[in-house]
């Protein structure tokens, strides 16, 4: 079985800094005015998930909240605390968890539509 996220987004630019850029998922497709819309693929080479994000004339009417979340796991302590060094040179804030489970064990921040991800690492924080 694979694994799709689609969101539609009037971010797109960003949204693809932010993923791919920031958090270093790849591009593994794109399409132009497929029926209007434009939009990319995001993800890790060889995984059977990725993130699709759209965008179109019509703008999106999304409310997340603060348990709306994406959590990435990252291998290793050390490859965890990078990222974070890097959101950080990047002016892109930790959040305050609601969870209080990610407050102890992950770092959250807000991507440019305003939806939360969380990163942590696979071994103990």
């Amino acid at each position: 079985m694979k694994f799709r996220i689609a969101r539609h987004t009037n971010n797109l630019v960003p949204i693809i800094h932010f993923y791919k850029v920031l958090l270093g998922l790849s591009t593994l497709g794109e399409f132009k005015d497929h029926d209007g819309y434009d939009g990319v693929f995001l993800g890790l080479i060889g995984s059977d998930w990725h993130l699709e994000f759209t965008t179109s004339k019509e703008a999106p009417d999304h409310k997340p909240d603060e348990d709306d979340l994406l959590v990435f796991y990252l291998p290793t302590v050390a490859e965890y605390l990078s990222l974070k060094e890097l959101f950080k040179a990047n002016n892109v804030m930790e959040l305050e968890a609601k969870n209080p489970y990610w407050k102890v064990n992950g770092a959250t921040y807000a991507d440019p539509d305003g939806y939360r991800i969380v990163l942590t690492a696979t071994n103990k924080i």
